[in-house]
């Protein structure tokens, strides 16, 4: 073929190609730095979305050549990302915790709850008072409350209020007359505190189940508002996807309600608690998938939480000789469990925090796993981990799930209750990471604050607002910019097998995204903690647009 002949056809294709029709889509989004979070980690300025999904990723100019829409968001140079992903909380206890309790989160003392606590009552008139979020940490005495003053402010009145960590309750005398508990009550993993011989009503664990089972049962229009109330506050802050850990039947079926018909949009992986009434309902049958539900996992908790003492570890608290913790049930519990997850298709995860929990179950994990898998089995919050330990997970592929914010939440006292020692390898994220070479980050709200920005800067940074410590908290276990959002985002994602339709900006997966006024890669430290978020987009509907941003930057 003559070098004419091939220039004529370049020329007729070239000419063919600038006349073709462009394909009408639903939204382009154009002139951004986009982190498509792909495998390579590549950078693109634009994107098309039809019906829902990423159709296309390239340069503005390749993108506006090819595709038009009514909908255009020039983004002037900002940032966009996946949305974010949080990978272990609790969305629907966090709704309810806004319809129900008082916030008693960062309170310096005592006398401040008990204000808010009347406070409360004023406002409310329950007949039950109920409190989230206290921590003696943060108190001058450093020590659990007894209920002198709860009987006194309220000798008529059950009150219950959980800890901030959830593992333990604190609540007056009333409250334990309604369980019926006294100073012979026991219960397996689980204590009630004496002082004198009677209870303080600081009850650990299993224990505090005991006054939460008397507390009325919402009505299934308060469930739906709380859930409404979450995704609200979730969109506010980037987070598209949610993994709920232990959910009831109920409530599971109730979400399932609610997306269906359009009201809840957020896409939920729903861990189910392991009650009989789950098990039988949801084990019959493969795991339950929707466009935005799913049920694949069974969450079980081997011990409490290190500032309560109930998080169980191989040797003594060092802040008090004589105490372990607590394992929350027998052996044989967790094996049947495993058993029938194992035989279903189902993933386990379970709350260890202790380094005697995390053996525990690496432990009874290996009898089902036996080597190298995809069963994808996680161990949730892995705060303690013996160094003998460390290569179960990547021997078994199990996946530790962290959450970065209880690093700098507990960083100014973990060492007094675990030793200098045990505190080398405690929130290792770094050692974790190398094990399977990825892992899946979180915040364990209402625990922690709901935001993924802050959990990026405990991740990279590891210090608190204040930037203290000095230098960080063991450093050598912080993540790269790079690994933390890829932990809130894709690694999120595969951590319940969604890595194939969310958590990157990738040709056909679903078009969730989020506009932020800072690049989180290239930004200094010290303006992480000062990034907004813009616009929050799921499944290519915007769902949340800050004020500042509200109808600028649309064609």
């Amino acid at each position: 073929m003559n070098r004419t002949l091939i220039f004529t056809i370049i020329a007729l294709c070239s000419l063919y190609s600038c006349n073709a029709p462009k394909m009408k889509v639903d939204l382009i989004v154009t002139n951004a730095r986009i982190y498509t979070i792909d495998d390579s980690f590549s950078i693109a300025e634009s994107f098309a979305v039809k019906d829902g999904k990423f159709i296309a990723v390239g340069s503005s100019d390749d993108i506006a050549s090819k595709y038009v829409s009514d909908r255009v968001i020039d983004c002037k140079g900002k940032t966009v990302y996946p949305g974010f992903n949080d990978a272990h909380c609790h969305f629907y206890g966090y709704g309810m915790d806004l319809m129900q309790y008082a916030d008693l989160a960062g309170l310096a003392d005592q006398e401040s709850v008990y204000q808010k606590l009347q406070e409360y009552q004023r406002r409310t008139g329950s007949k039950w008072i109920l409190g989230r979020g206290w921590d003696q940490n943060l108190w001058p005495e450093k020590s659990f409350p007894d209920n002198k003053r709860l009987n006194e402010l309220f000798p008529d009145i059950p009150v219950y209020l959980v800890r901030v960590d959830g593992h333990a309750a604190w609540c007056n005398a009333k409250a334990l007359e309604f369980a019926g508990i006294t100073s012979q009550t026991n219960i397996s993993g689980g204590e009630v505190l004496l002082k004198y011989g009677q209870p303080t009503g600081v009850l650990i664990d299993n224990a505090k189940e005991l006054v939460f089972k008397q507390i009325p049962s919402p009505s299934s229009e308060l469930k739906a508002k709380a859930l409404l109330e979450a995704q609200k506050n979730c969109f506010a802050v980037g987070l598209t996807s949610v993994t709920d850990c232990g959910l009831s039947k109920d409530v599971i079926l109730l979400i399932d309600s609610l997306q269906k018909n359009g009201e809840l949009c957020m896409r939920i992986n729903a861990m189910m608690e392991p009650s009989n009434e789950n098990l039988e309902y949801f084990l019959k049958s493969a795991p339950y998938k929707t466009d935005r539900l799913q049920v694949n996992t069974i969450k079980l908790y081997a011990d409490g939480a290190l500032g309560s003492r109930g998080a169980y570890l191989l040797e003594d608290y060092s802040d008090d000789p004589g105490n372990r913790g607590l394992l929350m049930e027998k052996t044989s519990y967790y094996e049947d469990i495993c058993q029938k997850a194992y035989n279903a298709g189902f993933q386990v995860a379970t709350h260890c925090i202790g380094d005697g929990a995390n053996r525990f179950m690496l432990n009874i994990y290996a009898k089902f796993l036996k080597a190298k898998n995809d069963r994808r089995w996680r161990i949730e919050h892995v705060q303690v981990v013996h160094p003998d330990d460390m290569a179960s997970f990547g021997k078994y592929s199990v996946i530790p799930s962290i959450q970065a914010t209880h690093a700098t939440s507990d960083m100014f006292w973990a060492d007094e209750r675990l030793g200098n020692e045990r505190l080398k390898t405690a929130y290792a994220y770094q050692q974790l990471l190398e094990q399977n070479g990825w892992l899946p980050n979180g915040t364990d709200f209402p625990i922690e604050d709901i935001s993924p920005i802050k959990t990026f800067f405990a991740s990279v940074c590891r210090t608190n607002s204040k930037g203290l410590p000095v230098g960080g908290f063991q450093m050598e276990n912080a993540l790269s910019r790079e690994q933390a959002i890829r932990s809130e985002t894709i690694w999120a994602a595969k951590a319940g097998f969604e890595e194939g339709r969310i958590g990157s900006i990738e040709i056909g997966k679903e078009a969730d995204f989020i506009v932020l006024d800072t690049d989180l890669m290239n930004c200094p430290t010290d303006a992480i903690l000062r990034t907004k978020v813009l616009k929050t987009v799921l499944g290519g509907e915007l769902v949340f647009e800050s004020e500042t941003d509200q109808g600028k930057n649309h064609q």
